[in-house]
């Protein structure tokens, strides 16, 4: 590690990782792994608060850090390790557990969304979720989080959490602050434009996986839901649809919003559609071909998740041994 700051980072393997997962993460990742000490995690621990077929969840987190390094991440100059190695992080979610308020954790946007849509399963780690996260981000003295906008909720009661402990105790956590990119952050749902697109939707036309092929992606495309006018204008309150379309096509290009509505000034929305599909065909082809490389080469994959255990669990370690001392337990009995 240099004297840069720390920057952590993770992603579920709860199933297939869409486009949105890239141009509100994996993209910002890239772009700023030369800045900072970076940390990314796929954090499979997150993922069992829904039930997971265990074969799946294996193969879901092979295929996770695979897409990561495939986006543009370098093994070699980033830590990339799978969180459920490093049991530092079920230690410290624990002891931060007891500093968290219920009343703190019910508030949660994400646990009141969640619980609705999962009434058969509101489980106990689906409610503490947030002290998990809390202890991936404070294991490693993090300094920077990049986030998308529906996850700064999180951030700012793991920050509450890391000054209740600090107070209460001695300075030992950092105190995190979010990353939030200004456009790109969140990425909508091709079907219904007002939600977030994701994974985990049970309509596959909602989404573009990021492994989906050159037909599928064109199809869904074409079914993207728009609205009833003519005029192609970016303004997410009143035509968000279509706005979707703009933000994924400026994002695929780098074309300012300002020209794409200029290039398409009295065309029709199927000529936006196929041109956005186009571009994201072109963005991905890449990427794909770099994943199917990485994942069918199982000892270069071992490799990578073993190595970012280990400078994983350095850090952990050292951090779990501070806060136990600060609060009186034991590491040896």
């Amino acid at each position: 590690m240099t004297n840069k700051k720390t920057l952590f980072s993770g992603i579920q393997p709860s199933g297939l990782l869409t486009i949105g997962n890239y141009m509100g993460a994996f993209r910002q990742w890239v772009n700023l792994q030369n800045q900072y000490n970076c940390i990314f995690s796929v954090v499979d621990l997150h993922a069992i608060t829904a039930i997971q077929d265990p074969q799946q969840l294996k193969s879901n987190i092979l295929d996770s850090v695979a897409l990561l390094i495939a986006c543009g991440l370098e093994p070699e100059q980033n830590i990339i390790f799978v969180q459920s190695t490093v049991y530092e992080h079920c230690v410290l979610a624990w002891i931060l557990n007891c500093q968290t308020f219920m009343g703190e954790l019910n508030r949660m946007t994400q646990f009141k969304d969640k619980s609705a849509k999962n009434k058969d399963n509101i489980n106990l780690g689906l409610l503490a979720y947030p002290c998990l996260q809390a202890a991936d981000i404070l294991l490693y003295n993090t300094s920077f989080i990049p986030v998308g906008a529906d996850q700064k909720q999180h951030i700012e009661l793991c920050r509450d959490i890391a000054n209740r402990f600090n107070k209460n105790y001695e300075e030992v956590f950092t105190m995190p602050q979010p990353i939030i990119p200004t456009v790109g952050a969140k990425i909508m749902s091709l079907q219904n434009p007002l939600a977030k697109m994701s994974k985990s939707d049970n309509n596959t036309n909602s989404y573009i996986g990021l492994l989906d092929n050159t037909d599928l992606i064109m199809k869904k495309f074409k079914r993207a839901v728009t609205d009833s006018e003519a005029n192609i204008k970016f303004d997410e309150e009143h035509k968000p649809g279509i706005s979707n379309l703009i933000k994924l096509l400026h994002l695929a290009t780098d074309t300012p919003i300002e020209e794409i509505e200029d290039n398409f000034y009295g065309k029709g929305y199927g000529v936006l559609k196929e041109k956005t599909a186009e571009s994201i065909i072109e963005l991905l082809k890449p990427i794909q071909d770099k994943y199917h490389q990485i994942r069918e080469d199982q000892t270069y994959l071992s490799k990578i998740i073993d190595t970012g255990k280990d400078k994983a669990q350095a850090i952990a370690h050292d951090t779990i041994t501070r806060v136990y001392k600060t609060i009186g337990l034991s590491l040896t009995g």
